[in-house]
């Protein structure tokens, strides 16, 4: 009796490995799934034990009044690591120049630092289920110390966020956010928003359009758009390239590129 209850008792043993191991197997037949290049944050976590880097760099630039403000962001890393398997850290951290020139001339007042460290957390409450969206709840803090002097705050920000997403058909997909924000040294709450399509060229090409914005509570909103394509060179690894500008003031043009990069866990 004891030796056919260890038998069985191995037995699952055996079949819960297996089990795991093509869970694994399955997840990493799929290509990655990535926060970016889009402001829509994706509604899936990257899986226990998977350390995804999504990073790269932008420039935007503005003018009014003769006065052109440009922002050149560095190294735009966001860093997930999957907690469990609805769960995930995210850190993140920019570094940030801000050039100002007046009627052509560039003033001496060049900013530059690092911005206010991203720490947040996702987790996955629902999959998709026919007319049910699947969704995650993302969070973020964005404490004052860890920010350079030209880019520190005086409050800590703080942002929230609900992200769902559909498939239309085998080749797109809508993905939408919607939350609050604070900062800014703003006391005030701003809701934002994002919706983005994304469309399957091909099994390496992907394409995107989205709009996305805020509704500060005592100040006008801002609404933005941008689109752009993303080249998957394997399942690992994606590289992306994209556009936009303001809907309402604040944004002349945005230029941007990166790529992203997972890293599985060792079966």
């Amino acid at each position: 009796m004891k030796l056919t209850k260890h038998i069985v008792q191995g037995l699952i043993v055996l079949f819960t490995i297996q089990s795991f191991s093509q869970e694994q197997e399955d997840r990493f037949s799929n290509p990655l799934v990535t926060d970016r290049p889009d402001a829509t944050e994706a509604s899936s976590t990257v899986g226990k034990g998977v350390l995804q880097f999504e990073t790269g760099g932008l420039y935007e630039s503005f003018e009014q009044n003769n006065v052109k403000n440009e922002t050149y962001t560095y190294n735009t890393m966001l860093i997930r690591y999957g907690l469990l398997d609805n769960l995930e850290l995210r850190v993140g951290w920019d570094f940030v120049e801000g050039i100002t020139s007046v009627n052509g001339n560039k003033l001496d007042n060049v900013t530059s630092g690092l911005s206010p460290l991203l720490l947040g957390l996702k987790l996955d409450i629902a999959e998709e289920n026919g007319a049910m969206p699947e969704i995650a709840l993302i969070g973020h803090v964005f404490p004052v110390f860890s920010a350079g002097a030209d880019y520190r705050p005086e409050t800590t920000g703080v942002d929230f966020r609900l992200s769902l997403s559909h498939t239309l058909n085998e080749k797109s997909s809508l993905g939408y956010n919607i939350g609050a924000q604070w900062g800014d040294d703003s006391p005030e709450a701003s809701a934002i928003y994002t919706l983005a399509y994304g469309y399957s060229l091909s099994d390496k090409w992907g394409m995107y359009a989205e709009v996305y914005g805020d509704f500060p509570e005592d100040s006008k909103a801002n609404h933005y758009w941008d689109a752009g394509f993303t080249y998957l060179a394997n399942n690992d690894l994606q590289f992306d390239v994209y556009v936009g500008t303001s809907i309402t003031e604040g944004q002349d043009i945005l230029l941007g590129l990166g790529l992203s990069y997972r890293i599985r866990p060792k079966q």
